[in-house]
């Protein structure tokens, strides 16, 4: 009997009925086939010289940015980005590449006094083929950010994208146009198959499957590294710009439906709760909402049917705990009936949206052990606390288990200063939104939010080779 060959299928989040890509899964044997294949060329690739790698990367960004009116779209279609955000990310795409075809150019080692006569250095060398298992929310941009230093500094990639995002990450392996940069298409069992296979693993997804990946990679004794989401919080202190500080949070909290590891989840009010209240859903209620392909929207859809859902639902048990429901709550389109959560919705409101989409949704007057107010929920839903002090303010921004991004909103130097070197979070923005990565800085959190070295920038050649030390002693 033939086995059924499963599809890997993406549709569009705001047309569902839209399929964009349906491709065979690869399969465990699919994921071998091509890890074996990325050993194959791997060193012949780490050969080449600076310059051959170099070039490479160029022509990739240079391809990718003559594409960038199709990429841009096709983000906007497959995982309903705002097509102005997605116009950002394909930029961003380009120039990470080109950011790390000069990387290529960096010391590799260092040459150090020897104990006795003869030379002693050391030099950096690349690990293999790279496993890459990324998310749907930046389908180009972390990809790239993954694979062009894994690329420059001598390995080669695999890469399993999430299926949400399969057209995405297929079209940019068109656009690179290089052996040594692979696709495999498929979901949990591929991404298994390729933490198990590969010599050095980066991830990019939720705790529980960042948690299986991890486990794989050190059971094999292999590098890894997985970033795995925040519940973030912005403290704003009583001497914030209040209208600038609530315009970034209302974006950090709802931009792209709440649907990146950044996004702000909850809002501390330091003494100034109601003020804070006001702003906030002031300019929440600002927002461009619809659809994505709109260069006026801001939020559009959720990425699907289940996300949908764990919003309102997260809304509901809010309003059942005894939470107050500020804003949103309900699936757009909704007649206003059936209160928080409710999915009875007509697909008429909002200029006929008849995809998954949540009003951006604010939440206060839950206890800080509601899970609301303890664990992440991917969407457009942010919950507003109220500390007395700046100190109360810190032990609940770091009373969660995960550390990835914090932001402090005040006009005071020394307590930014103060409050960013205690707050738990690998990122800490001071007067800026959480939602802002720099891709030529280090990126990564702490706690649950992260394990293993840092991706990006410099952080990233430690992170893709070993170093070698190596004693040349002069021969008897």
């Amino acid at each position: 009997m033939i086995p059924a060959i499963s599809l890997i299928e993406s549709r569009s989040p705001h047309a569902p009925a839209d399929v964009v890509a349906s491709f065979p899964a690869a399969g465990e044997a699919g994921v071998q086939a091509a890890v074996l294949l990325a050993q194959a060329v791997q060193h012949d690739w780490a050969a080449r010289n600076a310059s051959a790698r170099a070039t490479a990367l160029a022509r990739a960004a240079d391809a990718v940015e003559g594409a960038a009116d199709e990429l841009a779209a096709l983000v906007v279609r497959e995982v309903g980005k705002p097509v102005t955000e997605a116009r950002a990310e394909v930029a961003r795409s380009v120039s990470i590449l080109r950011y790390y075809a000069q990387q290529v150019f960096d010391p590799v080692g260092a040459v150090h006094e020897p104990s006795g006569a003869g030379l002693l250095f050391t030099r950096r060398r690349p690990l293999g083929v790279a496993g890459l298992i990324t998310p749907w929310n930046f389908p180009l941009a972390i990809p790239l950010w993954k694979a062009a230093p894994a690329l420059a500094f001598g390995n080669t990639v695999v890469l399993k994208p999430a299926p949400q995002a399969l057209a995405c990450a297929l079209r940019l392996a068109e656009l690179l146009d290089l052996n040594e940069f692979q696709v495999v298409p498929g979901g949990a069992e591929e991404g298994a198959a390729l933490a198990e296979t590969a010599d050095v693993v980066s991830f990019t997804g939720s705790a529980a499957a960042g948690a299986l990946v991890r486990a794989a990679a050190v059971r094999r004794g292999v590098p890894v590294q997985t970033e795995m989401g925040g519940h973030n919080a912005a403290i704003v202190l009583p001497d914030a710009d209040l209208e600038s500080a609530a315009a970034q949070i209302a974006a950090a909290a709802m931009g792209f439906a709440g649907q990146k590891c950044t996004a702000t989840r909850r809002i501390i009010a330091v003494g100034n709760g109601d003020e804070v209240r006001q702003a906030v859903l002031a300019a929440v209620a600002r927002l461009g909402f619809g659809d994505p392909s709109d260069p006026g929207t801001v939020v559009g859809p959720l990425i699907d049917e289940a996300a949908r859902d764990r919003v309102t639902d997260a809304a509901a048990s809010a309003a059942a705990a005894g939470g107050r429901i500020l804003a949103g709550g309900r699936i757009a389109g909704g007649t206003g009936e059936g209160g928080a959560g409710s999915r009875a919705g007509s697909r008429q409101a909002f200029g006929g949206l008849g995809g998954w989409y949540v009003e951006p949704t604010v939440v206060d007057g839950l206890f800080a052990d509601h899970p609301l107010a303890r664990e992440e929920v991917f969407g457009p839903i942010c919950v507003v606390q109220d500390a007395a002090s700046a100190d109360e303010a810190v032990a609940l921004a770091n009373g969660v288990r995960y550390g990835l991004a914090s932001a402090v909103y005040t006009r005071d130097l020394d307590r930014a200063l103060d409050l960013s070197a205690r707050l738990d979070t690998g990122l800490v923005r001071v007067n800026a939104p959480t939602s802002g990565v720099d891709f030529y800085l280090p990126f990564g959190g702490e706690k649950d939010s992260g394990y293993g070295g840092r991706e990006q920038g410099k952080a990233a050649q430690d992170f893709y080779t070993s170093s070698h030390t190596v004693t040349v002693s002069p021969s008897r």
